[in-house]
């Protein structure tokens, strides 16, 4: 199957694992792909995060982490720069997403980092996603 926006698939595949109570969603492997999955388990919007397969056939199985009410630990996970719109805040212009609670997901000069890492460090880059 071919797909324009990996990163966007990943996590429309998460978002639906969510909605159909799964326990787990399978995205195929990149390292870029896996950073971030890193990143949203360290946040606790995820589980837990493993990767399997080797070759062309190496995948990363996500966790999707619920709440005790049988609600996904995370509200919402949009693609904020898209194809046809990217998106590039610099050090200074890095705001807090849903006052604290949420996170921007940004890749940099340094790797992909979380906003307010990135603003500690006095770096913008391409925002990839937020979650709250």
């Amino acid at each position: 199957m071919a797909f324009n926006d990996p990163i966007a698939d990943m996590l429309t595949r998460i978002r639906n694992a969510a909605n159909a109570r799964h326990d787990t969603a399978t995205v195929p492997y990149s390292r870029l792909k896996e950073s971030l999955a890193g990143i949203l388990v360290r946040e606790g919007f995820l589980g837990a995060m493993s990767v399997g397969g080797e070759g062309l056939r190496k995948s990363i199985v996500i966790d999707i982490k619920y709440l005790p009410d049988g609600k996904p630990a995370f509200r919402s996970l949009l693609r904020t720069s898209k194809l046809g719109r990217r998106v590039y805040v610099s050090a200074a212009d890095i705001r807090p997403n849903r006052q604290g609670v949420g996170v921007a997901i940004l890749t940099t000069s340094k790797g992909l980092m979380k906003d307010t890492d990135a603003k500690r460090q006095g770096i913008g880059g391409e925002v990839l996603c937020t979650a709250w």
